[in-house]
């Protein structure tokens, strides 16, 4: 693993993770209005994810009480294969430090996450890396140190998903939601799982089958985001936060409440990943149309359905 391990503090007053971008195509479909401008600016962006830089950056802080986890490096913040593969090795790392109380998982400068390269999920790969991402899934959910994603921008797709599997999740109001896998011919494994049984099957269905984006107050109000604000004043609450309320806290009680509090979660999630992987790879990608969507969204054209 790469990893460049930034100077205590450089963040304000937490740490993090690094991921850099492979920008050409990405897990997502926004509003079409969208889709062209955030497609060009990712095409320009290509050659500055030099596959040489590193893809994680961790910085510590308080004493070596708190790290954060930036996914970042260029625009879009794409979960590619290798990056899944750091972002593992790094959460491996935390997960045994028994001084850490929080974990914090953000993106690099304006978004969270675009989610993953839509070039990685065609026939041809997708058997290699969907498996790898629900493994990060199913370690993020078995480490018991607390969780937070901080979610400013896009947060879609595959990036939603490793949101979700967070302990909490605040949002700024600038932050958009969505699960749009479904505009491409698939759908998102793991929010199928994860879900239902965090928030409420009603609320999955209207996500994963509409493949609408919902805002930080939207996410706020369904139950999906424990917090939202204003972005000016993100950085300074959940410095106040971790000060109050997590930093006078036991590391090691903290570590129980939170593998009591995920504890249903995580044997759901072993439990019907399988099936929902399964599915996935063995019927779906079987299809017609869930090759097809990929493809279209790659030669920038409209997909051809054949409902089959």
């Amino acid at each position: 693993m790469m990893v460049r391990r930034a100077a205590t503090g450089s963040r304000g007053a937490y740490h993090g993770i690094r991921l850099p971008l492979n920008p050409g195509n990405f897990l997502v479909s926004i509003a079409p209005r969208c889709i062209s401008t955030i497609m060009s600016d990712l095409m320009r962006e290509r050659l500055k994810a030099e596959t040489d830089d590193p893809a994680v950056t961790v910085t510590d802080s308080h004493d070596g009480r708190v790290r954060e986890l930036i996914l970042g490096g260029s625009r879009g913040n794409l979960l590619t294969q290798r990056l899944v593969e750091e972002f593992r090795d790094a959460m491996r790392s935390a997960a045994k430090d028994r001084k850490l109380k929080l974990i914090v998982i953000t993106g690099e400068k304006e978004q969270f996450s675009y989610g993953a390269d839509v070039g990685e999920h065609l026939p041809e790969k997708i058997a290699e890396v969907l498996p790898l991402f629900h493994k990060l899934i199913g370690e993020l959910l078995a480490c018991d140190v607390p969780t937070l994603a901080q979610v400013r921008g896009y947060c879609l797709g595959g990036g939603f998903e490793l949101a979700l599997a967070c302990s909490m999740l605040w949002c700024d109001k600038t932050a958009k939601l969505g699960l749009p896998e479904i505009s491409l011919g698939v759908f998102p494994p793991v929010a199928a799982v994860l879900l239902p049984g965090k928030i409420s099957r009603t609320v999955a269905a209207d996500l994963m089958l509409s493949g609408r984006v919902i805002t930080g107050a939207e996410a706020h109000a369904l139950g999906i985001a424990n917090q939202v604000m204003p972005r000016s004043l993100f950085t300074v609450r959940l410095h106040d936060f971790i000060v109050t309320y997590i930093l006078p806290k036991s590391a090691s009680s903290l570590r129980h409440a939170n593998a009591a509090l995920m504890g249903d979660i995580r044997d759901r999630y072993a439990e019907q990943i399988p099936v929902v992987e399964k599915l996935y790879l063995d019927r779906l990608m079987k299809t017609h149309d869930a090759n097809e969507g990929a493809r279209a969204f790659i030669e920038k054209r409209a997909p051809d359905w054949r409902d089959s």
